[in-house]
């Protein structure tokens, strides 16, 4: 036991390890981070981007110090627990210390440390897909009522960290009903847990009813501006790659639950796989949606495979071949999947190579979207506290942007006390003060137009724009308005009206 557990701590020291090693210093934080730090300093029962459970994080993570450190710390933490989740899931499957060295490895090698890497929810999420899993293992093999109440509890919190859980009970349901654990539907106990989990998730359903639920004017932006350009087919080819260091074992664990008659029991999970993975091909997901549902069939294919080999291949040496695979290629694809080179030289091998990147509006580019989005900010904060600096009567200016990106950076990345940085776009519009006094505004726009304020200041003139060609905000540009007439002062306060008003109609 004290071997096993020693391992265990081994391999989640060496994840930790690796995780905050695997991004070049030549990078910043990334775009959407930003604004969920920025969520720490405005906690709610619900905001317009994500449910509230990552401003509680950003709310702790702002106490310990709002450092890089920190802001990388949570996701790599959700990914080291999955790791402990499936291990355990592994010994409720009666697996011995190489089906779970073997499993450990597939899930730490595998897609979830580029998932690690940025402060977003959904490292939160494959572990709590994860974590609800295992609770039906739990419940299938001892029938404790503990379990479903775990997996209700489960659910709700995940629920309040990012929708997508839906998705899975969407896809657990029917598979119930069409196996034997379909008894569940007959016990009291699922109803009173299913209504604690709904008294969890309640206050923000209230507060998504209250403002016109956003969520479904999210969902609508979403599908018409970003799931509109993916491909089902493409969804399908990226799936293969999540676990490709681990397919063997991951191949091996759909097929337990058919070949292997101690595990045909959990067929049930088998077929929420498929249930689920329907609904994303349908509703055209991005494709890290579905990671996971994954990591818990690692599990029974480490299992699997160890019984196997120790039964028909125990002189071969296949046994260390598949622990070594998932770290062969990792090793492989790490000077391109992830961001330990700095960007130029990610960009001349991709040219080289013929690599090219997909980003959300559908074109090809040379850097990875998730790259571009973490380069160039400090820059532009440099730029507004320089500028910010130069006006006379500081106290009087807001910083004004055009995206949740420019503004989160800025109070991010600014070494100026007093800057607040202010946007009509995502959660920053509803965050904008009701009455606000201010004379002089630096401008932080996505191009180098500006057009309609220019009439409404005595003195307009560019400080600086964002120079680095591979930055996606390459090009921004910050203007230095002065002394502003009260016709653009109110029209400034009627767009924060309007944003505010967006997501209600």
């Amino acid at each position: 036991m004290l071997k096993k557990y020693a391992l265990l701590i081994g391999i989640i020291v060496l994840k930790f390890i690796i995780q905050f090693n695997l991004v070049n210093p030549a990078y910043e934080l990334q775009r959407d981070e930003f604004l969920h730090i920025d969520q720490g300093k405005h906690l709610a029962a619900g905001f317009i981007s994500v449910p509230p459970l990552t401003a509680l994080q950003s709310w702790l993570i702002l106490k310990l110090g709002n450092t890089d450190f920190w802001v990388r710390f949570f996701p790599a933490l959700f990914g080291a627990i999955t790791i402990i989740i499936v291990w355990k899931a592994i010994e409720e499957l009666k697996g011995g210390i190489y089906a779970l060295l073997l499993g450990s490895c597939c899930i730490l090698f595998s897609a979830l440390l580029r998932l690690n890497i940025l402060y977003q929810p959904n490292s939160f999420d494959v572990m709590a897909w994860t974590f609800i899993y295992f609770c039906i293992i739990k419940f299938i093999n001892r029938e404790n009522k503990k379990w479903i109440w775990l997996a209700a509890m489960a659910f709700a919190v995940a629920f309040l960290n990012k929708y997508n859980i839906a998705f899975q009970l969407m896809g657990l349901l029917p598979a119930l009903l069409i196996c034997r654990q379909r008894k569940i539907f007959t016990m009291p106990v699922l109803y009173f847990a299913m209504l604690f989990a709904f008294l969890l998730i309640a206050p923000n359903i209230y507060w998504q009813y209250q403002n016109g639920f956003p969520v479904l004017k999210h969902m609508r932006e979403l599908t018409d501006t970003q799931l509109v350009n993916v491909k089902r087919v493409d969804f399908l080819k990226e799936q293969l790659l999540f676990f490709v260091n681990g397919l063997i074992v991951l191949i091996a664990g759909f097929f337990s639950l058919w070949f292997y008659q101690p595990f045909k029991k959990y067929r049930v999970l088998f077929y929420s796989f498929v249930f689920t993975l329907v609904i994303f091909i349908a509703l055209r997901a991005k494709s890290y949606y579905a990671i996971g549902l994954y990591p818990i069939f690692i599990a029974f294919g480490a299992v699997w495979l160890e019984i196997i080999l120790e039964k028909k291949w125990k002189k071969w040496a296949i046994r260390p071949l598949l622990i070594v695979i998932p770290v062969v290629i990792f090793i492989l694809i790490l000077p391109f999947a992830f961001p330990i080179k700095n960007p130029e030289k990610i960009v001349a091998e991709s040219a080289k190579n013929n690599i090219s990147h997909t980003w959300e509006d559908g074109k090809e580019h040379p850097i990875h979207q998730d790259f571009a989005d973490m380069i160039g900010w400090k820059e532009l904060a440099a730029i507004v506290d320089s500028a910010y600096q130069k006006i006379n009567d500081p106290s009087q200016t807001i910083v004004f942007c055009d995206n949740y990106g420019q503004a989160g950076a800025i109070n991010y990345y600014s070494k100026v006390k007093n800057i607040h940085a202010l946007s009509s776009n995502a959660d920053y519009a509803t965050w904008f003060p009701d009455s606000l006094q201010w004379k002089n505004c630096i401008r932080v726009k996505e191009n180098d137009k500006l057009t309609r304020e220019i009439n409404h200041f005595d003195s307009c003139f560019v400080s600086g724009k964002i120079k680095n060609k591979l930055a996606r905000e390459y090009g921004t540009t910050v203007f230095t308005l002065l002394n502003a007439d009260d016709s653009i002062k109110a029209i400034l306060q009627s767009e924060i009206i309007k944003a505010k008003n967006k997501y209600r109609n």
